[in-house]
């Protein structure tokens, strides 16, 4: 097996489960059926990290050893937190802060996602492959991030969440911060790189 399920990742899932079930119970009563749906969607969302896991290992692709850990985290905090909780309208930066962890994570995943896909050849230099690597991954990240803005237009319309705040000013500026934070970190990883390569 490529990638392992971490057992911390494990009974973060366990753990989280049990807390979206306890407030679905002590809101059954008071809140509407979207709601109670939306805490559904919840508990269900909180298997994607394990399935992408299981179908990266079927194909040997490679994860980041915290994937399943930080998946499970961030799908908590934008779901159970963000919305449920209404972190969204109780602090402005909450929803531009994990745009922008998304934008950093999200490189790191197209990176790891290249080995054992891509092999770099003998007449390709380091350099070049790293470059190769990492416009990539930046536009991996921007990819995934685009289906995550189609997600929010969804939950909104379907669950009446508030996701997106109803307007396109917040989808543009969650864009704007992932490309920023994605870009940043690609130009650290490139020169970090650059750095040990001129340093053998």
């Amino acid at each position: 097996m490529i990638n392992k399920s971490s057992k911390i990742g494990v009974i973060l899932a366990i753990l989280l489960e049990i807390l979206i079930i306890i407030t679905a119970i002590r809101t059954a009563s008071s809140n509407p059926w979207s709601y109670l749906l939306f805490l559904l969607w919840d508990a269900i969302s909180i298997f994607i990290p394990f399935i992408v896991l299981k179908v990266a290992n079927s194909n040997k692709i490679i994860l980041p050893s915290s994937f399943l850990s930080a998946s499970i985290i961030f799908i908590f905090a934008t779901l159970y937190l963000g919305e449920t909780l209404k972190f969204y309208s109780m602090f402005w930066w909450w929803d531009l802060f994990l745009h922008g962890i998304f934008g950093v994570y999200g490189v790191i995943i197209g990176v790891h996602l290249l080995q054992g896909i891509i092999e770099k050849t003998k007449n390709t230099t380091k350099e070049k492959f790293s470059k190769f690597t990492l416009i990539f991954a930046f536009c991996f990240t921007i990819a995934i991030g685009t289906i995550w803005e189609i997600y929010e237009f969804l939950a909104d319309y379907f669950f009446k969440t508030d996701m997106t705040n109803g307007s396109l000013e917040d989808t543009a500026t969650d864009l704007m911060i992932k490309i920023t934070c994605a870009f940043i970190t690609c130009l650290i990883y490139y020169f970090s790189k650059l750095k040990k390569a001129n340093n053998v």
